[in-house]
């Protein structure tokens, strides 16, 4: 209790902040479905170091901090999550489970679906070059929201958010994750075979800074076995891996 009155008083201030922008916060508490006593926390969960950079505010004002706390509590309620709800499954499964469910790709699929980056604070540069929607920017916001119920409501707080937002479907998202990742699967059929590893190269972009579509190769021995294509790169490979192990498969003679 302590160390959260201390974070608290450190991390607010007394400031007034534009109607626009506490609408803003009032949409987004609704998404979330938690709302703040201290609308300090979770402005400051939603700044972006681009933001606090221009408006020449302390570094220390961005969402970086909030962002290591997050991670941390995000880590510790899944983890107390697996372990009542999977009692039958040993530490290595449970660790498999929870690296799944904390991945970047999972917390910017929940950022996208809670519309986090409309309410992300940035500068007009990186805003013009699509930040609101870059995988990283989601991610470190997602944790510092995070971060910031944890410091307002506490502990009880915060594993209700994280059941509602990121376990409501966690047996769905742990079944997809486990049986689609192709790109790990490809390396492992090629490196059965004796042969280097498949390597990955982006195509082509095409679309607005904000609503991107990735075509990714996927290469081995030297050759283009396969395209994806998908709105980030990370997906783009898992859609060329897939195409590439549907090629293999259909192709006795591949490893000859």
């Amino acid at each position: 209790m302590l160390l959260t009155k201390l974070l608290k008083k450190f991390l607010n201030k007394n400031r007034s902040y534009s109607k626009e922008l506490l609408k803003s916060v009032g949409e987004l508490e609704t998404r979330l479905g938690y709302s703040f006593k201290e609308k300090n926390l979770l402005i400051q969960a939603l700044k972006h170091r681009s933001y606090i950079s221009v408006k020449s505010e302390e570094r220390n004002s961005s969402n970086e901090r909030l962002e290591f706390l997050g991670d941390s509590v995000l880590s510790f309620l899944v983890s107390k999550h697996l372990y009542k709800s999977f009692s039958d499954q040993p530490e290595g499964e449970l660790s498999k489970m929870r690296s799944i469910l904390v991945s970047g790709d999972n917390l910017c699929g929940i950022a996208r679906k809670l519309n986090l980056g409309k309410y992300i604070l940035v500068s007009e540069y990186e805003d013009r070059s699509g930040g609101r929607e870059k995988d990283s920017i989601l991610e470190d916001c997602m944790e510092a929201v995070i971060g910031a119920v944890y410091l307002d409501g506490g502990v009880i707080k915060a594993q209700k958010m994280i059941k509602d937002i990121f376990l409501d479907n966690c047996e769905t998202v742990l079944s997809e994750k486990k049986n689609s990742n192709y790109k790990s699967e490809l390396l492992e059929l090629v490196q059965s075979h004796g042969i280097e590893p498949p390597t990955y190269e982006i195509a082509k972009e095409e679309g607005p800074e904000h609503d991107k579509i990735f075509t990714v190769n996927v290469i081995i021995k030297g050759k283009i076995i396969a395209e994806g294509k998908a709105n980030s790169k990370k997906r783009a490979e898992q859609v060329a891996s897939s195409n590439a192990l549907n090629r293999i498969n259909s192709d006795k003679k591949f490893f000859r």
